[in-house]
């Protein structure tokens, strides 16, 4: 480790000012960990004090208190008190699409104590809807896959007799339906299927389904754009990437990614946040499209994403860092190569997605062994920081345990 005084770093940098990280999972985990060694003093708030960012060595002190929607005026106060204790000038990251909304929504209040990059929340609330998403994207000309938002069985029915199978069921806020479901989407292949899939995933009450067009192909046409937007809505950070396996597979996030520059995604996006005028971390998904050749948005997220650490450039820059330098005024104005072939990979994640796709015969052993050269970097094991990994490796020995007793 670098060794640093008074939190300046032998880059000439100054890494004295503090951050405090809003929901503390495994992209916090990151968070901590690109800052940490730099000597950046950090901060973390969770309602889980066994989260992976706050079991970091790099998290100085753990806050812990749970965040909800009808309570938010209650975490407004408590993430104040914290702001006193941390100082004022604090950066404050949130890390999921709901506290992205939070700090966008009380910008001025929060602004008394934290730095952040100022967004208008009616726009972050469209980006983190797939409703919102989707109009979003056809009002500025970027393609994305056709979709359909039902509000009740009856639409279903209606429409459903003239769709082409298979299409994606998904929930419009993916987050909301996973906690009621266990599941953000269901990949539907019959007429039968999609009405029996809609009445149980459905809440009559606040409808929350869409159903999307498939695009066929492979798990690895799925494009990341993972990039940092200044005040202006210029792009000083852009990386590209695309998806190696899923967790879930083939509905999920990626467990095992690759870093490649994809000129026509980065072109795409920035294009696209420049006009709605975007600011700070953004990470987008989209799938190429082999029948017109289009790569079409399936997600955006307002935030920094868990798997930023796939995309770091050849001097060592990520979007985080990013982030905190031009907040602390110290941005380089030298553009950033991204580490070409670069991988990453979240290890509890893969280990089950790799299972799958063995057993439904798309994985070979020697293809899994092959699948992690020029691998850089986990989302969990860190030689200079290793009590997340060994919580997470228990945690997985415990599921193992329970698999192999429910299998016998």
């Amino acid at each position: 480790m670098i060794p640093f005084s008074a939190n300046r770093a032998m880059d000439g940098k100054n890494y004295a000012t503090p951050v405090l990280v809003l929901n503390c999972k495994l992209g916090a985990l990151a968070i901590m960990r690109t800052l940490g060694v730099l000597g950046v003093p950090l901060y973390g708030i969770d309602e889980d004090h066994r989260s992976p960012g706050l079991l970091s060595r790099y998290c100085r002190e753990r806050f812990i208190r749970s965040y909800a929607e009808e309570k938010e005026e209650e975490y407004l106060e408590y993430v104040l008190q914290v702001g006193k204790k941390t100082g004022k000038g604090t950066i404050l990251i949130p890390t999921s699409d709901d506290l992205s909304v939070f700090v966008a929504k009380y910008a001025d209040p929060l602004s008394g104590y934290f730095m952040f990059p100022k967004n208008d929340p009616f726009l972050f609330r469209n980006l983190i809807s797939k409703e919102g998403m989707y109009r979003l994207a056809r009002e500025h000309s970027v393609p994305t896959p056709h979709t359909i938002f039902p509000k009740k069985p009856d639409d279903v029915l209606e429409w459903s007799g003239d769709c082409q199978f298979p299409v994606m069921l998904k929930g419009i806020h993916g987050n909301r339906l996973q906690k009621k479901t266990g599941k953000k989407m269901v990949i539907i292949n019959s007429r039968e299927d999609l009405i029996a899939n809609y009445r149980e995933l459905e809440d009559p009450e606040r409808p929350n389904l869409m159903i999307q067009e498939y695009i066929p192909g492979d798990d690895d046409q799925i494009y990341i754009f993972n990039g940092y937007f200044d005040d202006r809505s210029e792009c000083l950070a852009a990386f590209t990437g695309h998806k190696i396996r899923q967790f879930p597979v083939h509905v999920g996030c990626a467990s095992l990614g690759v870093c490649t520059w994809n000129p026509k995604v980065a072109e795409l996006t920035t294009g696209f946040m420049k006009r709605i005028g975007y600011r700070g971390i953004l990470d987008i998904g989209y799938r190429w499209d082999s029948r017109d050749g289009l790569y079409k948005v399936l997600d955006i997220n307002p935030r920094v994403g868990q798997a930023f650490r796939l995309f770091v450039s050849e001097e060592g820059m990520d979007v985080v860092r990013n982030l905190y330098l031009d907040l602390t005024g110290q941005i380089s104005v030298m553009p950033s190569v991204p580490r070409e072939g670069r991988r990453w990979v979240i290890e509890d994640m893969d280990i089950i997605s790799s299972y799958h796709y063995y057993r439904e015969g798309t994985l070979r052993f020697g293809d899994w062994v092959r699948s992690f050269r020029n691998l850089e970097e986990g989302a969990w094991f860190s030689v200079k920081d290793p009590v997340p990994f060994f919580h997470m490796v228990g945690k997985l020995t415990g599921k193992a345990a329970r698999f192999v007793a429910k299998r016998a």
